[in-house]
């Protein structure tokens, strides 16, 4: 065979093989279950990645938030966390403690006895009513803060009651039947109470002494003539809003006693022993005298 039939031959054979290895070397078929496969991973770390951007955002104080730039690149700028604001409740304001009114002057808590140590005498003797008390009362005593305290001074033991202590004197407040407690409190506790209560009598004189006020100014009868003295003593009553000013002469000494709503407190020191009880003088405010216990017939003028 020549040459150029064998070369002939060779580009046929070559041919062929062309043609086979066209159907023999094609692309393989795509791989469809890899795809998917991995098109599921795929979105799985997408929705994966998502949560947790919105439990980040969750997590972020209520001020954080992001804002888009104008450009719209997504760029964002988180701002610094607003701290929360909550409203902080003042405190209550202290309850004012409730308790009785003062005297109208200082000068009625005598011998250095302070307006507190007189309103916690108050409190005992009223605590002292209802631990002693037999029965339900026609006048119910009411609390503390029902009272003005009017006077409270040393009280001196006698033969009937032995041992000093203090002598508190308070009266219910805008009361018409003009109750009134006087209360000795000895040894640190209340020993006694004597409360009187009652409209004034139609015709009444203008002023009018305590009926009960006697325990204030004078010792037992058991020690007529043997008084304790120095002594401390002390008048009360009521007077008419026409009696501009008051005076009780006792022993060798006259006082002008404190007028405080409506009653009167008088005050002062016996150096020696007496027997006539305080002589009480009311005058009106142009200095006449409207009243004087040495002619009131209904008043004690001597100790028993």
């Amino acid at each position: 065979m020549s040459d150029e039939e064998q070369e002939r031959d060779l580009e046929e054979r070559l041919r062929e093989l062309l043609a086979e290895d066209a159907y023999t070397i094609r692309p393989a078929p795509a791989p469809y279950p890899e795809i998917r496969r991995r098109g599921v991973a795929e979105r799985r770390r997408r929705a994966a990645a998502a949560g947790a951007v919105l439990v980040t955002l969750a997590a972020l104080p209520v001020g954080a938030y992001a804002v888009t730039g104008n450009d719209g690149g997504g760029s964002t700028t988180a701002t610094s966390p607003t701290p929360s604001v909550s409203a902080t409740r003042s405190p209550a304001p202290s309850p004012t403690p409730s308790g009785p009114a003062r005297p109208a002057t200082e000068g009625q808590l005598l011998d250095g006895i302070t307006f507190e140590q007189a309103a916690d005498a108050l409190d005992q003797c009223l605590a002292y009513d209802e631990q002693h008390s037999l029965g339900p009362r026609d006048t119910d005593l009411g609390p503390a803060d029902s009272y003005r305290i009017i006077l409270a001074m040393n009280s001196t033991g006698d033969s009937n009651a032995p041992g000093d202590g203090m002598y508190v004197v308070a009266v219910k407040k805008d009361d018409e039947h003009s109750t009134r407690l006087i209360c000795n409190i000895r040894e640190g506790e209340a020993q006694g109470l004597n409360i009187s209560s009652g409209a004034p009598d139609p015709g009444s004189p203008v002023v009018v002494p305590d009926i009960n006020g006697g325990k204030l100014y004078q010792q037992s009868f058991l020690d007529r003539g043997n008084w304790k003295l120095p002594f401390r003593w002390g008048v009360i009553g009521t007077f008419d809003p026409s009696v501009a000013k008051i005076t009780v002469s006792y022993g060798a000494t006259t006082s002008r006693a404190d007028l405080d709503h409506g009653w009167f407190v008088a005050s002062g020191v016996l150096e020696r022993q007496v027997t006539a009880a305080p002589r009480i003088k009311g005058y009106d405010a142009g200095g006449n005298l409207v009243y004087d216990s040495d002619e009131d017939t209904s008043y004690q003028k001597t100790l028993p």
